[in-house]
């Protein structure tokens, strides 16, 4: 067995991370520092141009200490005319700085106080946008999908079964890495930051009322901790976990997956039937790439095919699922098919279609 103890384990979990956040796909935005920097810009902008027009004007006004007023002196004055604190020291005098203060400046502080005013609100507002979304997005998810863990064992996985018609909107993925969230909410996925082992993360992943979960993460004890943690937080979802060594693949069906995938060994035994057969090779590869060649898919029976064998049907039957058991096309145990039944059949691609999801039935 090549997992450490539990106590190992648990201590491990516990030296990740503890905060968490939930992240939502949106539209490709300015950087929040470009437009801090624009609005910066703008503000000087609005500074010089009233203490140039001030200047322009410097006969106009007086200042109390000696009398004139210079260049200096006129961005003191825009200084504190535009931030409204006024210490009344340089003052205009003639007619004609009153009249440029009430037609020129006070418009020009306005906008100075629009620019900086305006840049919290917008961050105000968009903290406030962002919760909205993701309680409406909390409360619509239901039987969605959870990938735990998004390098290329997840991302391949999410991919396929998009690709039977999955939406985008009903997969949340789940990954430690700040930077996997990102790449996920750039493909149009949610993603929850975190530790998947940590039962809060998962609750924020709405596990609870998630159909399927993926367990792909990179380490085979990590896979054990997140099956544990998703199994007891939902007992009716379908859990399928991938795991590097084929020793420890019945720990996880222990731990609660319903099915496990041994990635070293899966890969191995399509090498090990490329280099028999290289023909073969390629069919098996077409065969797991979904939307594409020849697909193999899982669906119920319909009412003409009730009474039927498996090879008098008009698709390619591989498998009959009946209950718990699978059951090869070839069994005579299968006898007829039944409206309870569901095939595994090998089909040509076509773009859209979708796999019908499991649900028992009185007597599974």
């Amino acid at each position: 067995m090549k997992l450490p103890g539990h106590d190992a384990i648990a201590r491990q979990a516990g030296e990740h991370l503890v905060t968490h956040r939930v992240t939502l796909p949106r539209k490709v935005v300015e950087r929040p520092l470009r437009q801090v920097a624009k609005r910066l810009v703008m503000a000087l902008a609005v500074l010089v141009a009233t203490a140039l027009v001030v200047y322009a004007d410097r006969d106009g006004y007086h200042d109390n200490s000696d009398g004139s007023v210079d260049l200096l002196d006129a961005f003191y004055y825009a200084t504190v005319t535009l931030s409204t604190t006024g210490y009344g020291d340089i003052t205009p005098v003639s007619d004609s700085a009153r009249l440029t203060n009430i037609f020129v400046i006070t418009p020009l502080r306005v906008l100075f106080l629009i620019i900086l005013v305006g840049t919290t609100l917008e961050v105000l507002t968009e903290r406030t946008r962002e919760e909205w979304r993701l309680n409406r997005w909390r409360s619509a998810l239901r039987d969605h999908t959870v990938v735990v863990g998004f390098g290329t064992k997840g991302r391949s996985a999410i991919r396929t079964v998009c690709a039977t018609g999955l939406r985008k909107e009903q997969v949340v993925v789940v990954d430690p890495s700040s930077k996997v969230i990102d790449t996920a909410n750039a493909e149009g996925f949610a993603g929850v930051m975190g530790d998947a082992t940590r039962s809060e993360v998962l609750e924020r992943a709405e596990v609870h009322r998630a159909r399927q979960i993926i367990v792909a993460p990179q380490r085979d004890d990590t896979a054990v901790l997140v099956t544990l943690t998703a199994r007891q937080l939902n007992r009716g979802a379908k859990i399928v976990a991938a795991v590097r060594e084929e020793e420890n693949a019945p720990l996880l069906r222990q731990s609660g997956a319903d099915a496990v995938i041994t990635s070293s060994g899966a890969a191995g035994r399509l090498l090990g039937l490329s280099v028999l057969s290289p023909a073969a090779g390629m069919v098996m590869e077409d065969l797991i790439q979904q939307g594409s060649g020849l697909d193999i898919v899982e669906r119920p029976v319909v009412r003409a095919e009730v009474g039927r064998r498996p090879r008098e049907t008009d698709d390619l039957v591989v498998s009959v699922l009946r209950g718990h058991r699978v059951l090869g096309y070839d069994d005579p145990s299968i006898g007829t098919l039944r409206l309870t039944d569901r095939l595994i059949t090998i089909v040509r691609a076509t773009p859209g279609a979708q796999v019908t999801p499991h649900r028992p039935v009185n007597g599974d």
